[in-house]
């Protein structure tokens, strides 16, 4: 098998012989070759009907022929000037117009480096330390942000080369908790800078909110003075057209932005109250830069896919999520798996658990082993999703009601495989 050759050869290079750790899996990863629409080849010649989307980016499939080309008519003026187009902003404008919180944007290169933006403008603003975030929530790879879930405020950094120091000012508390959040802010309030959540928990599968509790969490710290960034780089343009915060009717401070914004290349943003980012140099004391910070090739991209994201493209995309769902939630009925099946709007996920999943800890209860066994069999019924319980499963605009029909007939088989059911 070639990839099987390409990875023991990645190796040489590569630490695991990958560029990330979420795209390795044993005994090895597939190699693409090419991808369209909602299929992705490996260069053994087989395809997937794709789910990972490169873990959630391309809302309208693989090279979608507008994104192409117009960001290949991009490409033939210039890919990088390190000076402003008009460009940038259009795209702003079209964040401005759909993002509830969003009044003023600035562009980045990734997710990482727009929460890690946000944060320390929100420090900036309030004169605070100390952050709040969720156990088990993925914020990117930065220092503040890698910190370890477990009970109470626990600021342990969760791996290797970040000091203790660096992390002492994050606070972890788990999701849903009102009241495990109202102890900590009764406690450590008037120190605490911003408050950063996933709306919708997509890096430990797909765990969304308690009904009620968004709205404690934007009451309570705007009654502390607290910043509140939503962690919108996975639900932005997906959730709906304006994000998880339109879907919940919940509106932040600060907005965190990624995958979508940039079309499927690399890019990130933030954006939220004028006040908060006018502090954003040259304006304010505040800093952030980047060399390819508003890079037009991304930019481009960003412009020619949420243009396509209108009212009817949403609705098309949460029929394909609903029937999806409940077809295979009719499968775990009709064969009594005890297992959660869980998603909204475009994103989907199996928990193999027995129990309703809340939080990162419940979450970490499922069985990761069965997991592996739906993830492989789902490859060999030739779906792909992300090789891991913790990750969230994607639908675009290219998924056919065909794709999605054979989709749950493989997880049927997939299912049957994962309990070693023979029928």
């Amino acid at each position: 098998m070639y990839s099987e050759e390409l990875f023991n050869e990645s190796k040489n290079y590569f630490p695991g012989g990958v560029n990330s750790p979420v795209r390795a899996f044993k005994p090895y990863p597939f190699f693409v070759e090419r991808a369209g629409g909602s299929k992705i080849v490996d260069v053994d010649n087989n395809s997937y009907i794709d789910y990972c989307l490169a873990y959630g980016p391309l809302i309208l499939g693989h090279a979608d022929p507008k994104v192409v080309r117009e960001v290949s008519a991009q490409l033939a003026i210039g890919s990088a000037y390190g000076a402003p187009t008009e460009n940038e902003i259009k795209l702003a404008k079209e964040v401005v117009d759909r993002i509830p919180s969003a009044e003023m944007v600035r562009f980045a290169n990734s997710g990482t480096e727009a929460t890690m933006s946000a944060i320390r403008v929100a420090r900036g603003f309030t004169g605070r330390d100390k952050i709040i975030k969720f156990e088990g929530a993925y914020h990117g790879a930065h220092d503040y942000v890698l910190v370890k879930g477990g009970s109470g405020a626990a600021c342990l950094p969760d791996s290797a080369g970040i000091p203790v120091d660096t992390t002492k000012n994050t606070l972890s508390v788990p999701f849903n908790d009102e009241e495990a959040l109202t102890e900590l802010i009764e406690k450590e309030g008037e120190n605490i800078a911003c408050l950063i959540m996933e709306v919708v928990m997509g890096n430990v599968g797909c765990i969304e909110p308690k009904p009620g509790f968004l709205e404690f969490v934007r009451k309570i710290t705007e009654e502390n003075g607290i910043v509140l960034i939503f962690d919108e780089v996975i639900t932005g343009f997906r959730a709906s057209r304006g994000g998880a915060q339109e879907y919940y009717g919940v509106t932040p401070d600060l907005t965190t932005l990624g995958k979508i914004v940039g079309g499927g290349l690399p890019m990130g943003a933030f954006c939220g109250k004028r006040e908060i980012m006018e502090l954003i140099a040259p304006n304010g004391p505040v800093y952030q830069a980047g060399t390819f910070s508003g890079n037009p090739i991304s930019v481009q991209a960003g412009i020619s896919t949420l243009t396509q994201l209108d009212d009817a493209f949403y609705k098309d995309l949460e029929n394909k999520g609903n029937f999806l769902r409940s077809g295979v939630a009719s499968i775990i009925d009709e064969e009594q798996y005890n297992i959660q099946p869980v998603g909204l709007a475009s994103m989907f996920q199996i928990y193999f658990n027995p129990a309703e999943v809340y939080n990162y800890s419940d979450a970490k209860a499922s069985d990761a082993d069965r997991f592996l066994r739906y993830f492989r069999a789902l490859l060999k019924e030739g779906v792909f999703i992300p090789p891991s319980q913790f990750e969230c499963n994607f639908i675009s605009k290219a998924h056919s009601m065909e794709d999605i029909q054979k989709t749950v007939e493989a997880i049927e088989v997939a299912l049957e495989v994962a309990f070693k059911k023979n029928k």
